[in-house]
């Protein structure tokens, strides 16, 4: 506060300051505190001061201002929400998937609500060695006791149960992946294969760029389908895993680009 300004002067900027920031959340979701202070033209530690009074609906959290309740019914993707559409489809695209997993393989497995259903279909008595971003993906993969569960950590996105951070990004790429499972919201033949949260796309391309094999796993709802975030070409991918077509003309320009679809057989 200014040398002889009036005592609720600096209050009330203070709550315009959170004010704007509870919009930038709501907007682009966690945001390092660096960035924040800046788009609020104050400095990091004035931000850091009214972060730390009580009642605020934000914390920080590994250098980032994280909303707290910032749960999937505020995101334009909730996994809660999506877990049950196309569930069938997606089994059937995640048992095939899993079947070209073999003892002794290093994996990634994505995030998303088909990744469950391959992490379920892998045959329990294999030795490997995993690596996820995803709570949901983690949670299954501890249960299994011939696994070496390698969990990326960093920043918390509640929506797809996620976590993000530089860190990860750096022990993804010192790993050798055998085959990277990697799940979509939309492939197109022309403009790629793309998902929902942006903050995904950097942990499915450094996934991408450490793996020998890349595959996509789809239920076939998604082929022909855009979302705003794009992570990568179809001919990134050594296949395409998808369910039995629901609409076979979906299919056709991909075929045409040179992909490989491996569809799950009807009642698999």
């Amino acid at each position: 506060m200014a040398e002889g300004e009036p005592l609720g002067a600096s209050d009330l900027r203070r709550r315009s300051r959170l004010a704007q920031l509870q919009d930038m959340l709501r907007q682009g979701g966690p945001t390092r505190l660096g960035d924040a202070a800046a788009a609020l033209g104050v400095s990091s530690m004035t931000l850091r001061r009214d972060l730390a009074r009580t009642g605020q609906p934000f914390s920080l959290l590994g250098g980032h201002v994280v909303p707290l309740g910032d749960g999937p019914s505020r995101r334009g993707y909730a996994l809660e929400r999506e877990q049950d559409s196309h569930a069938a489809a997606k089994r059937q695209a995640a048992r095939r998937a899993a079947s070209l997993v073999e003892e002794g393989d290093t994996l990634f497995i994505d995030c998303g609500t088909t990744m469950p259903h391959l992490v379920e279909a892998l045959p329990p008595g294999l030795f490997l060695t995993v690596a996820c971003y995803a709570l949901n993906i983690a949670q299954l993969l501890s249960r299994r006791p011939q696994t070496q569960l390698v969990l990326l950590g960093g920043v918390f996105h509640p929506a797809s149960a996620t976590f993000a951070s530089d860190e990860a990004l750096a022990s993804l790429r010192r790993l050798r992946i055998n085959k990277a499972f990697l799940s979509a919201g939309g492939v197109h033949a022309t403009r790629g294969v793309t998902c929902t949260n942006f903050n995904e796309v950097p942990v499915k391309q450094a996934a991408i760029a450490s793996a020998a094999q890349s595959v996509l796993v789809v239920d076939s709802s998604k082929l022909g389908r855009l979302k705003p975030a794009f992570f990568a070409p179809v001919s990134a991918f050594e296949r395409i895993v998808t369910s039995p077509l629901e609409r076979p003309e979906a299919a056709t320009p991909l075929l045409r680009a040179g992909s490989r679809l491996d569809t799950a057989p009807a009642g698999a």
